[in-house]
């Protein structure tokens, strides 16, 4: 006889005990005091009235005529197919071996028994396997769906179309993920619910915010309502269901439909890029299959030919025999990822941008075989900055599984407040992006961690004044290297200035260092040379924007351009930003490249610096070391060894194993400033003289007097304390 721990066996009594209330309601309503326990009243109440209870719905009778329910069904549409696959029949665990009978619903027993109880894995149709999902994964075995990537790929590997997308196969039908996939939604690129295009990012796991992950988080257990009272905390206009449609958080502020409505809630964007895909598909299945389609979603196989071509589902058409039967590969994946997203209904908050994901890649992959396409020149596929999900700044460390703590800080969601808290990070998973929490204390006033000053790598104190909101920006956009660094580097080599060490090897910046640029010598990010004085703390102007969130939008990271138009008139795009030239007021222009225009943009000064900088970098290796460079930026660590000495940076040098190893001192600071600039694409506006000096004194330390004979060094100004 199977053993049933104590806690199953208490669960046991409780649950006889409620049955015995259902029961008797007669005996119970002539009491005067209920004997029943309130809290097993209240569950079995809500449970009772809820959807899993529903004896009469579709979900439980769809199978009277007959006679047993199936055994591919059995699992969720019955509490005998559920205990099946628990096993708690005797039978093995994790799968159905025989139909269910009719005339159950969803009971209590289904979840609460010893092996649900102590149940924390989940396998996906995928194959993926979560295996942290505690309690909910009783409700994640059905709300799972049916298919997935792997299924698709399966179909049109079986048919031969996994390279000709775009033939018809009569055989070829409708694979349907099922009905209210949510945890599919949840789990994103972890479940592959959806279908993932090749060479796509996909989302992970929604983590929503802390205490709100799980679905009897967010959903009561029993009754399966959404616990309304607890959204309204962060959500203050929510008082009913249909207000949850109408969310959307500050980190959403890009338009994803291309409608320009940006105060939309995020549900709205899915339904417009919904829309837009049903038209894709519809182009697409009349121009390229041949054989105009229509959709039904509460007729199954749910895309049928629309016998008409008038777009609509007529009577009659929504009928199985008149099913679609003209499917190309890409018609199926786009079709597929529609009735994903149209079948779960909750998909903007069990994972939004998953289904953005999914919804235009598949119009953009539909697209590339019509002549006339669903306009995305306005949409968007991925959010911005801190909030992009794509980006490699989260997602490099997918297959690794585990973010190193040296990097957990800033490309992490729980990194900041980790290192505010312990004043160090440790290794954790990866996260989708940064998040609110990132950087609010407070999920209710969204207040923000206090800062009163940052530390840098040189290990120079800066900030921009006690508790100001902008020092939180300062703890990830410092840098990792600094004159500090590379200087210790240098002594341990021991070696002289244009002497070859293996001791040395490249030091990063790493990216947007914009917080070193801005304070220039006060944080010393780039390599400051002995003799030298440089400017620091670059002041923007005379109550101009002088810091983080008065120049940058704080969510969207784009720039306050209509701040900038008030100085700078002709500004109404980025790109006109690198078109300022703005000398202080009273100082005589400094023609920093030498070219005799002193009314050329800034930026344009300090192109031709940097791309000085770069042909001296390459000659010095060449004629000093011996050995050529070549920089590639976007392939760690950046430079490698010009075989062919044709001064490119060809596909066979870009790898680890060709890295640059030949470094003298002189080679290395060089080297290091480069990068700081290129790697600080706005240096032209958050500290333009200190670039300007940087560039200067590298030309002229790697290329001696000569480098710089037609250049100009920016003088260094005196400025107030930060």
């Amino acid at each position: 006889m199977r053993k049933y721990s104590v806690l199953f066996t208490i669960g046991a009594m409780m649950l006889a005990a409620a049955f015995m209330l259902l029961m008797q309601p007669a005996a119970l309503a002539q009491e005067d005091e209920p004997s029943e326990p309130p809290f097993l009243a209240s569950f079995y109440n809500a449970w009772v009235a809820s959807p899993h209870a529903d004896a009469e719905a579709e979900a439980f009778v769809h199978w009277n005529d007959e006679g047993e329910i199936p055994v591919d069904c059995a699992k969720c549409h019955s509490t005998p197919g559920y205990l099946d696959f628990l096993g708690e029949d005797g039978s093995e665990f994790g799968v159905v071996d025989a139909p269910a009978p009719l005339g159950s619903v969803v009971t209590c027993d289904a979840c609460h028994n010893s092996t649900a109880s102590n149940m924390t894995n989940v396998v996906f149709p995928s194959g993926a396997e979560i295996s942290d999902a505690g309690g909910s994964s009783r409700c994640m075995q059905c709300h799972q769906g049916r298919a997935s990537t792997v299924s698709v790929n399966t179909a049109l590997e079986e048919a031969g179309l996994l390279e000709d997308l775009d033939t018809v196969n009569a055989e070829l039908g409708f694979i349907n993920i099922h009905y209210y996939a949510a945890a599919a939604s949840l789990y994103g690129t972890e479940a592959r619910g959806g279908y993932q295009y090749d060479g796509k990012r996909y989302e992970l796991k929604n983590d929503h915010v802390e205490g709100f992950n799980t679905c009897s988080d967010c959903h009561n257990p029993h009754s399966l309502e959404i616990d309304l009272v607890a959204c309204a905390e962060c959500h203050e206009d929510v008082e009913s269901v249909e207000d949850l449609r109408f969310i959307r958080m500050q980190g959403s502020e890009v338009d994803y439909d291309g409608d320009g409505d940006l105060e939309e809630g995020i549900s709205q964007e899915i339904e417009t890029l919904q829309a837009m895909l049903y038209e894709a598909i519809q182009a697409y299945a009349r121009d390229v299959a041949g054989t105009p389609i229509v959709y039904d979603d509460l007729a199954y196989p749910y895309f049928f030919i629309d016998t008409n071509d008038n777009g609509e589902v007529d009577e009659g058409e929504a009928a199985f025999p008149n099913k679609y039967n003209a499917f190309t590969g890409n018609l199926l994946k786009a079709a597929y990822n529609f009735q994903v997203s149209k079948k779960d209904p909750g998909g903007y908050v069990h994972n939004a941008q998953y289904h953005i994901h999914l919804l235009y890649d598949s119009i953009e992959a539909l697209n590339g075989a019509l002549t006339e396409q669903v306009d995305l020149t306005f949409a968007n596929r991925n959010a911005t900055g801190h909030f992009d999900t794509t980006a490699q700044a989260f997602r490099h460390w997918d297959e690794d599984g585990e973010v190193p703590g040296t990097c957990a800080k800033c490309h992490t969601s729980s990194g900041l407040p980790t290192f505010l808290k312990n004043n160090t990070n440790i290794a954790v998973e990866p996260s989708n992006s940064l998040a609110c929490t990132s950087c609010h204390d407070d999920l209710v006033e969204f207040t923000v961690y206090t800062v009163n000053e940052v530390t840098f790598p040189s290990g120079q104190k800066v900030s921009f004044g006690e508790g100001d909101v902008n020092n939180l920006c300062l703890n990830c956009h410092q840098g990792r290297e600094s004159t500090t660094s590379v200087n210790r580097a240098i002594a341990g080599a021991a070696v002289g200035d244009d002497e070859v060490s293996s001791a040395l090897s490249f030091r990063n910046i790493h990216y947007f260092a914009a917080g070193a640029s801005l304070f220039g010598t006060q944080a010393k990010g780039a390599y400051e040379f002995e003799g030298k004085e440089y400017n620091g703390r670059y002041q923007h102007g005379e109550d101009a924007p002088s810091d983080c969130t008065s120049c940058h939008y704080k969510h969207e990271l784009s720039i306050q351009l209509d701040e900038c138009a008030e100085c700078h008139e002709d500004v109404e795009t980025r790109a006109d930003l690198r078109l300022i030239r703005a000398d202080a007021e009273g100082e005589e222009a400094v023609d920093a490249d030498g070219d005799g225009d002193v009314a050329e943009p800034i930026a344009d000064e300090i192109d031709t610096l940097e791309a000085d900088l770069l042909v001296k970098i390459y000659a010095y290796a060449t004629d000093t070391i011996g050995t050529s460079i070549v920089y590639e930026p976007s392939a760690h660590p950046y430079w490698f060894i010009d075989l062919n000495g044709n001064g490119a940076a060809d596909p066979d040098e870009i790898n680890r194993d060709n890295r640059y190893a030949t470094w003298t001192p002189n080679l290395l600071r060089a080297a290091f400033n480069f990068q700081y600039v290129a790697k600080d694409p706005g240096g032209y506006a958050h500290n333009p003289d200190y670039v300007l000096q940087v560039l200067y004194d590298s030309l002229e330390a790697i290329g001696g007097a000569e480098a710089v004979a037609t250049y100009n060094r920016p003088p260094v100004e005196v400025v107030a304390d930060s």
